[in-house]
């Protein structure tokens, strides 16, 4: 039991010796810390202070390099102020001098004036002066004339009326036989002489003028390198073809013939825009509608472009110089319009050539003869408008030349060539005369040729001129009017109606061999873009 209680109490004793040898090492350890903490923080206190200083003396250096700048800028300033104060001084001080030198200048004009007004005065008064003794001169040989008068008239037995009349009408007389003598014997000359010079000038015009023969033509042939290629041509269940055609408005005969292709149509632009759309997509490989229309497109503009080159090109040529850029379009788009089967643009050369010649031949100098060749190449300038118009394409032409700012006698003599207006110029009968021998010489022209293209253009203007037409095109030589229509005005049963009033009005108003076929194409679309 002793035992158990000095366990006890030597347990408890231990236990004491253990917890205050605990509390020591305890605030030993808490005490190092503390000291550490303090020297940490004295340390980030000194850090600090470094910092600070560092970052004032770091401000304080910029804040002097920014006011020796800003003072700098300030002197800048002041310099260019004070430097164009400077010039405003010398451009006020140059300003006063020269009104200074206006002012005495005007001084001296002034008193020249007034010079000039006095000796004016006086030769007025110097000019009285002597018109009144002209009066008195002139009043006393009046006084001796009548006297004289007087003395003759008791003398003749006549007054001085009737001497006069009687002489007057004896003078008359001889005057007038004299005078239809002469008349008499100049119209013989002329009339032996006239017929004879103007066919010599008429015929050394035609001589040096060279001239092709009529080769136009309603068909162009298309080569191939093979007949593979002409399915792609026709495309599936025939989409290629009607595509192409129906965007050129150009008829594409395939056929048996080998490695070619007609494109068959009354006009030559069409036809060439046709054959250019087809070369390219030949060459490229790729034939589908989408690709067609964008090709014929752009040979449309190209072909737009090449107008202006034909147009600079003829001028050229003909050594014209000055020609507005409207007129050298129109003169390149001659080369795709016929007349009668004469290509326009040759039609027109040769006129200008012909007038140059003719005017040179009568002597009419070189500047006449420069108009005349300018009035020959734009008299059938009014065949080829933009536009279509009621006016006659001589006064059209007229109109087009005066806008363009082209001369007087130029606008006179397109507009009177086909007696449509009163000529008031020597060139114009020259242009008249000129357009008749090119036109009327042995090869120039096919009548049957003028007439079938103006009844294939009348087929398309009649289609034309109903509401939600888009495009018309006769094809086949006339055999067959395809009608284009806008999808969003003209419904399919529309469609039918359009297709049976056309061909009703062609049967009671047109004059045509055969039968004419109207197809109405409506053709709806829908496109989008994605980007």
């Amino acid at each position: 039991m002793d035992s158990m209680i000095g366990i006890v109490v030597a347990a408890l004793v231990a236990l004491g010796i253990g917890i205050f040898l605990g509390k020591l090492v305890f605030a030993k350890n808490t005490q190092k810390q503390v000291e550490d903490a303090e020297t940490l923080a004295k340390k980030i206190v000194d850090d600090a202070k470094i910092l600070a200083e560092t970052l004032k003396e770091n401000k304080l250096l910029e804040a002097k390099e920014q006011s020796s700048q800003l003072k700098s800028s300030l002197e800048k300033e002041k310099s260019a102020y004070e430097k164009e104060v400077v010039q405003r001084n010398q451009k006020l001080v140059e300003a006063e001098n020269k009104f200074k030198q206006q002012q005495q200048g005007l001084n001296d004009k002034t008193s020249a004036v007034q010079r000039q007004i006095q000796e004016n005065e006086q030769q007025k008064e110097t000019l009285q002066k002597q018109t009144e003794v002209v009066n008195i001169k002139r009043a006393e040989l009046e006084k001796h004339q009548e006297e004289h008068i007087k003395r003759l008239e008791k003398v003749a037995n006549l007054t001085a009326e009737e001497a006069k009349s009687e002489i007057i009408e004896l003078v008359k007389e001889e005057a007038k036989t004299r005078a239809m003598a002469h008349v008499k014997d100049i119209m013989e000359d002329a009339k032996l002489n006239a017929t004879k010079e103007a066919k010599k000038i008429i015929i050394q015009s035609i001589q040096r003028t060279a001239a092709e023969q009529t080769i136009e033509n309603a068909i162009t042939v298309f080569n191939l390198e093979s007949d593979e290629i002409k399915g792609q041509i026709i495309g599936r269940e025939g989409r290629n073809i009607r595509a192409l055609e129906a965007a050129t408005g150009v008829d594409l005969i395939i056929d048996d013939t080998p490695e070619a292709i007609v494109l068959s149509c009354f006009d030559p632009f069409r036809r060439e825009v046709a054959r250019l759309s087809l070369q390219r997509l030949v060459q490229d490989g790729r034939i589908h509608p989408a690709r067609i229309e964008e090709v014929v497109e752009k040979t449309k503009k190209q072909l737009e472009e090449q107008l202006m080159e034909i147009g600079e090109r003829t001028i050229i040529e003909l050594g014209i110089h000055g020609l507005h850029k409207d007129l050298v379009r129109i003169v390149g788009k001659m080369r795709f319009r016929s007349s009668y089967g004469q290509n326009l643009l040759m039609h027109s050369k040769e006129t200008a050539n012909l007038c140059g010649i003719m005017a040179a031949e009568l002597g009419l100098g070189q500047k006449v003869v420069k108009l005349a060749k300018r009035a020959g190449l734009l008299h059938d300038i009014g065949k080829v408008p933009d536009e279509e118009t009621e006016l006659s394409h001589a006064l059209l032409g007229a109109k087009l030349a005066e806008k363009a700012g082209e001369h007087a006698s130029i606008v006179n003599a397109i507009g009177a060539h086909h007696d449509e207006m009163e000529m008031t110029y020597i060139i114009s009968p020259i242009i008249q005369a000129c357009d008749a021998i090119s036109g009327a010489r042995p090869g120039a022209r096919r009548e049957m040729m003028q007439s079938y293209i103006q009844r294939i253009k009348d087929l398309e203007n009649l289609a034309l001129a109903y509401n939600g037409v888009e495009k018309a095109y006769a094809i086949q030589a006339g055999r067959e009017l395809r009608v284009i229509v806008e999808a969003d005005k003209v419904s399919d049963a529309d469609s039918d109606r359009l297709s049976f009033e056309i061909a009703d009005k062609i049967q009671k108003e047109m004059q045509y061999p055969g039968q004419i076929k109207v197809t109405v194409i409506r053709e709806l679309r829908a496109v989008n873009i994605a980007r």
